[in-house]
């Protein structure tokens, strides 16, 4: 059964709203590729509806904003910058109204991403409840799709994960660095799983000739799983609830049955992904390169895994946990760009084939 954690909602110091700077510039740091991608590849009378001259979007992993606003507000700027440089001269074609669907799981807290909409945007506005691994539109009904830094988000933490009899036993750890290579495999394989599902579903909803981009982390070909991911990001959560274990405040059984659901994929493992679903031509899969990373503060940390941690060990560790979180990455270095065991950046765009 699928898993839901989501963002921490709302607009409180802790939420994800006010403390989503990492993905938005990873965002702005594809921001070039995104509308160079766009205005190259796009044809805007394959893909209008003739009847209402629509062009629909759908972003799926929007949480709450604003990032998802900024993301979509490039998107139309790029289709827009397309039909003023290929087809101002086509009277029999005007620049389409635009209808964007917002979708995340049901838990999202939609009401807050709603209620900040920008008030003058260019866009008919609509949310799209649901697993972005199932089906969540009618067939061929999307133009362009979405996904920023949502898809490296598994659907379900591979059970063998926290059964002490299998080889995947991640005993002790809440990832998969520094871990046995069955631990590494294990995350591959549910990637992989759910990334078929992602394009299988997408694959129906996109109109022959639409485009969706992707953007996530990665890690370079060549590598396996336990050598390069988000993993540096991660240890100092590890270690402030390893300490806490140790010094008998939660079970070590507690740590030893969680594990964080992401995965960071090479560029091979994509294109198989893509060339098995059949469905799609790569137009672009490109490697952003490293740079200096700074820690997660205990804000953004919150706001990513608040409800995944509370759903592990429960309410009453969040304060202490996240007090000890600050101490220890208030005395480390930022993550250097030469540091290969961090996790680099992806962009994928895709094209559906022509039926």
């Amino acid at each position: 059964m699928e898993e839901s954690f989501p963002m921490t909602g709302g607009d409180g110091p802790y939420s994800y709203a006010k403390n989503s700077n990492p993905q938005k510039e990873a965002a702005e740091t594809a921001k070039a590729m995104l509308v160079a991608a766009i205005t190259e590849n796009l044809d805007i009378k394959q893909n209008l509806c003739p009847v209402s001259n629509s062009f629909r979007i759908a972003d799926f992993g929007c949480s709450t904003g604003p990032n998802t606003f900024i993301a979509i507000d490039t998107i139309i700027e790029a289709v827009s910058k397309t039909y003023q440089i290929k087809y101002s001269h086509d009277d029999s074609l005007t620049l389409p109204e635009f209808h964007v669907y917002f979708s995340d799981h049901v838990s999202n807290d939609f009401n807050f991403l709603f209620a900040n909409l920008p008030k003058e945007r260019r866009y008919f506005a609509a949310s799209a409840p649901g697993s972005f691994h199932d089906r969540l539109f009618p067939r061929a009904s999307l133009n362009f799709a979405y996904s920023s830094h949502a898809l490296q988000w598994l659907s379900r933490v591979p059970r063998e994960l926290g059964d002490s009899s299998s080889p995947a036993y991640n005993k002790g750890r809440i990832f998969y660095a520094n871990a046995g290579k069955e631990v590494g495999e294990a995350y591959r394989h549910q990637h992989q799983e759910d990334m078929e599902k992602f394009l299988g579903a997408r694959a129906e909803e996109l109109a022959p000739g639409g485009l969706m981009v992707i953007l996530m982390s990665g890690r370079e070909d060549g590598t396996s799983p336990v050598q390069s991911s988000l993993a540096p990001l991660f240890e100092p959560l590890e270690s402030s609830l390893v300490d806490m274990a140790n010094e008998g405040l939660i079970s070590h059984e507690k740590i030893d049955s969680f594990n964080l659901p992401i995965f960071s994929p090479s560029p091979e493992e994509i294109r198989r992904i893509v060339h098995k679903n059949g469905c799609f031509e790569i137009l672009r899969l490109e490697e952003q390169p490293r740079k200096l990373r700074p820690l997660v503060t205990p804000e953004e940390c919150r706001a990513g895994f608040e409800s995944i941690i509370k759903s592990q060990f429960g309410d009453q560790i969040i304060e202490q946990l996240f007090n000890r979180y600050s101490k220890k990455i208030a005395v480390r270095s930022p993550i250097s760009a030469d540091d290969g065991s961090i996790a680099i950046g992806l962009f994928l765009m895709l094209k559906r084939n022509l039926e």
